[in-house]
């Protein structure tokens, strides 16, 4: 198939993805994942029929961080089926495609970008109102495919509050504005931590980089996400952080985000 035909397909399934939103950060580390994760299992909450595409080639982990990484996925006749995490949600991940979990994927930016075009292109996403993209860190092969491949997208930059992580998140804005992508706003996520045993915040990395990020760049500042050990450990699990405490102050923190994203 032609390299025209394979974008002929992407555009075809693109059509009925009302919303499109790359997550990505400038550098890793910063939880993106985790963010995107709790971003898509939101929306599903506000009754929003969500996609959630893994394309971190060579680190696929949320199949994992959602409890399904024994499903795998099916090929019917309108192409191959997206893994139904529940009634709202539908996850393609690279984690779904490899045969041992533990061996590494060693494929050069061509590859990463023809494996890409098939996750756009020959899965059966049916109506979705958001496709959420969790990119690998950085500004490499997979945010640029994405960005080249799905027109009118947007996106969410990933950051922490500390100054070593908002250098690289400026540098990540930069790239989503010069490849013509719609920057929603920043995300300070790790912002602070819950003690487990007395319920008070703790500033691990500082506070309030991000929105100083956001408001140097002119952007819209979408929330800040305080660290809760026990986001890691339900990850860990396969378990949902938003839905199993859903009064926890960083799963408010998710939702509050998730209105301003709707609401913008």
């Amino acid at each position: 198939m032609s390299l025209d035909e394979e974008r002929a397909k992407v555009a075809k399934a693109l059509l009925k993805i009302k919303n499109r939103v790359l997550v990505f950060s400038g550098k890793g580390g910063v939880g993106k994942s985790t963010v995107s994760a709790n971003l898509a299992l939101g929306l599903g909450f506000k009754g929003k029929k969500v996609g959630l595409l893994d394309v971190d080639i060579h680190g696929p982990n949320l199949a994992k961080m959602l409890g399904v990484e024994d499903k795998k996925l099916d090929v019917s006749a309108d192409g191959i089926r997206a893994v139904e995490v529940n009634e709202h949600l539908k996850l393609v991940s690279m984690s779904f495609l490899l045969s041992d979990p533990n061996l590494p994927v060693i494929w050069r930016g061509p590859m990463k970008m023809k494996a890409i075009q098939q996750f756009l292109g020959d899965v059966d996403w049916g109506e979705l109102d958001w496709l959420v993209i969790d990119s690998p860190p950085g500004t490499g092969d997979e945010p640029l495919s994405v960005a080249q491949l799905i027109p009118a997208a947007s996106a969410i930059v990933v950051t922490t509050p500390q100054e070593v992580s908002l250098m690289d998140s400026r540098k990540a804005v930069a790239f989503a504005r010069r490849l013509e992508l719609k920057v929603l706003g920043i995300i300070e996520n790790m912002s602070g931590m819950i003690c487990p045993h007395c319920g008070k915040k703790i500033t691990l990395f500082k506070e309030g980089g991000g929105e100083k990020a956001a408001d140097d760049l002119g952007l819209p500042f979408l929330g800040r996400i305080p660290f809760d050990p026990k986001i890691v450990a339900l990850g860990d699990e396969g378990k949902s952080f938003v839905d199993t405490h859903p009064d926890s102050e960083a799963s408010i923190a998710f939702m509050k985000v998730i209105e301003k994203i709707l609401s913008g």
